[in-house]
């Protein structure tokens, strides 16, 4: 549409710069202009086709960025679940240990004990029965050393049994020590394997996003592929500015008359009673781009862009529901929440995504983790607050 009113502009540029001239002139100069045209044309149809086959490798680009930006994120959450795991083995390994020295310390004390009721059973065979003959008169002293001693060798068998239930449940302890130390081994090395293949994934991620900064290195061509649904690139503009040149000077037409339109003033936010308070921000960490400023890649922002450290939690402002958790192109891996009447948060960048659609999250709780998902530079959150669709300044709602 822009090409046909830029051609329409020219052709009535030159019929105005004409209208003064001789037939032969005007012949003259109108086969000058048409071939200038026809050039002009030419260019712009391959300047269109060279823009739409850009947008076709950045297309492709981005698809393989949401890819790896998803093989990350289920790597991370796994290994967010195998370090849940080997917390719980390792303090269970911790617990078996410390039982295993309380029946070795137990053992120790039944051995000494079982040593002691040896002596004594073997002084008291050895010694009384001589001592019986010896002192007939005291038959009642002797019946109580051999009750005594019947009383020890009862006592004896018993302590015996006990040792050998102890040595039963230390030798079972001993295998669920052994079986933890396996399982614990093996969680471990499906752990070390996901950090390798994150890594991988990393270096995968690192080389697109180097890929596509090269290509929007220019800072008016990457603002144009931020909105390229809305106008035409920069780049393209710019381009096309300097062909217009190359034609002849048109007379310039008189403005027409009638009212100037007035500039577009930007809707006004209501009575916000936000529903959420006051709130903490989602990230601790340096405000790189505040509301209303300048994102790294040039366009507004519209929210918080917070730096972070790769692997970060990320925590919901307030209670809600997940309205979204998925990857979006502009966003990396986005995770929307719904705090209802109208007003919503958005989480953009992340590494990874804690929560599923219609996950209900309390406030405070870990949704995502800090990234650089989407093609970003560096580890950062991007942070939004929404009511009814429009970008609200998070700053008001913050906690003094």
């Amino acid at each position: 549409m822009r090409v046909l009113v830029l051609s329409a502009l020219l052709v009535f540029a030159v019929g105005v710069a004409h209208a003064a001239e001789t037939p032969a002139q005007r012949a003259q100069r109108q086969a000058a202009a048409q071939k200038q045209l026809g050039d002009v044309r030419a260019q712009i149809k391959a300047l269109s086709e060279e823009q739409r086959r850009l947008d076709s490798e950045r297309d492709a680009a981005a698809g393989e960025l949401r890819s790896v930006d998803g093989k990350v994120s289920t790597s991370q959450r796994a290994l967010r679940e195998t370090e849940a795991q080997i917390a719980v083995q390792e303090a269970e390994l911790v617990r078996l240990q410390q039982r295993q020295l309380e029946l070795e310390s137990k053992l120790s004390r039944q051995r000494e004990e079982l040593a002691r009721l040896v002596r004594s059973a073997y002084a008291l065979g050895k010694h009384e029965q001589l001592k019986l003959l010896l002192e007939q008169g005291r038959m009642s002293d002797r019946a109580r050393v051999l009750a005594y001693h019947r009383y020890f060798q009862n006592d004896r068998q018993q302590r015996i049994a006990g040792l050998t239930t102890e040595l039963q449940s230390l030798a079972q302890v001993a295998e669920q020590v052994q079986a933890r130390q396996q399982s614990l081994e093996v969680a471990r090395g499906q752990q070390q394997a996901q950090l390798a293949d994150l890594a991988a994934q990393k270096r995968e991620r690192g080389k697109l996003v180097s890929s596509i900064e090269a290509r929007y290195r220019d800072r008016s061509a990457r603002i144009n592929a931020l909105g390229r649904d809305e106008k035409n690139t920069v780049a393209l503009l710019e381009r096309l500015r300097k062909l217009m040149a190359q034609m002849p000077k048109p007379v310039t037409p008189r403005a027409p008359t009638g009212r100037t339109p007035s500039a577009r003033v930007p809707p006004t936010v209501g009575n916000a009673n936000i529903p959420l308070g006051p709130m903490n921000l989602p990230l601790s960490g340096t405000v790189l781009a505040g509301y209303g400023g300048v994102m790294p890649d040039g366009h507004t922002s519209q929210g918080l862009l917070i730096a972070g450290t790769a692997g970060a939690e990320v925590r919901a402002v307030n209670a809600g529901r997940v309205a979204y958790a998925d990857w979006l192109k502009g966003y990396g891996l986005l995770l929307i929440l719904d705090h209802g009447n109208g007003w919503m948060t958005l989480y953009a960048f992340n590494d990874a995504l804690l929560k599923n659609t219609g996950d209900s999250v309390r406030a405070g709780e870990p949704i995502a983790t800090v990234g650089s998902s989407g093609g970003q530079g560096r580890p950062a959150l991007y942070f939004e607050l929404r009511r009814n669709g429009q970008p609200q300044d998070p700053r008001i709602w913050l906690k003094k």
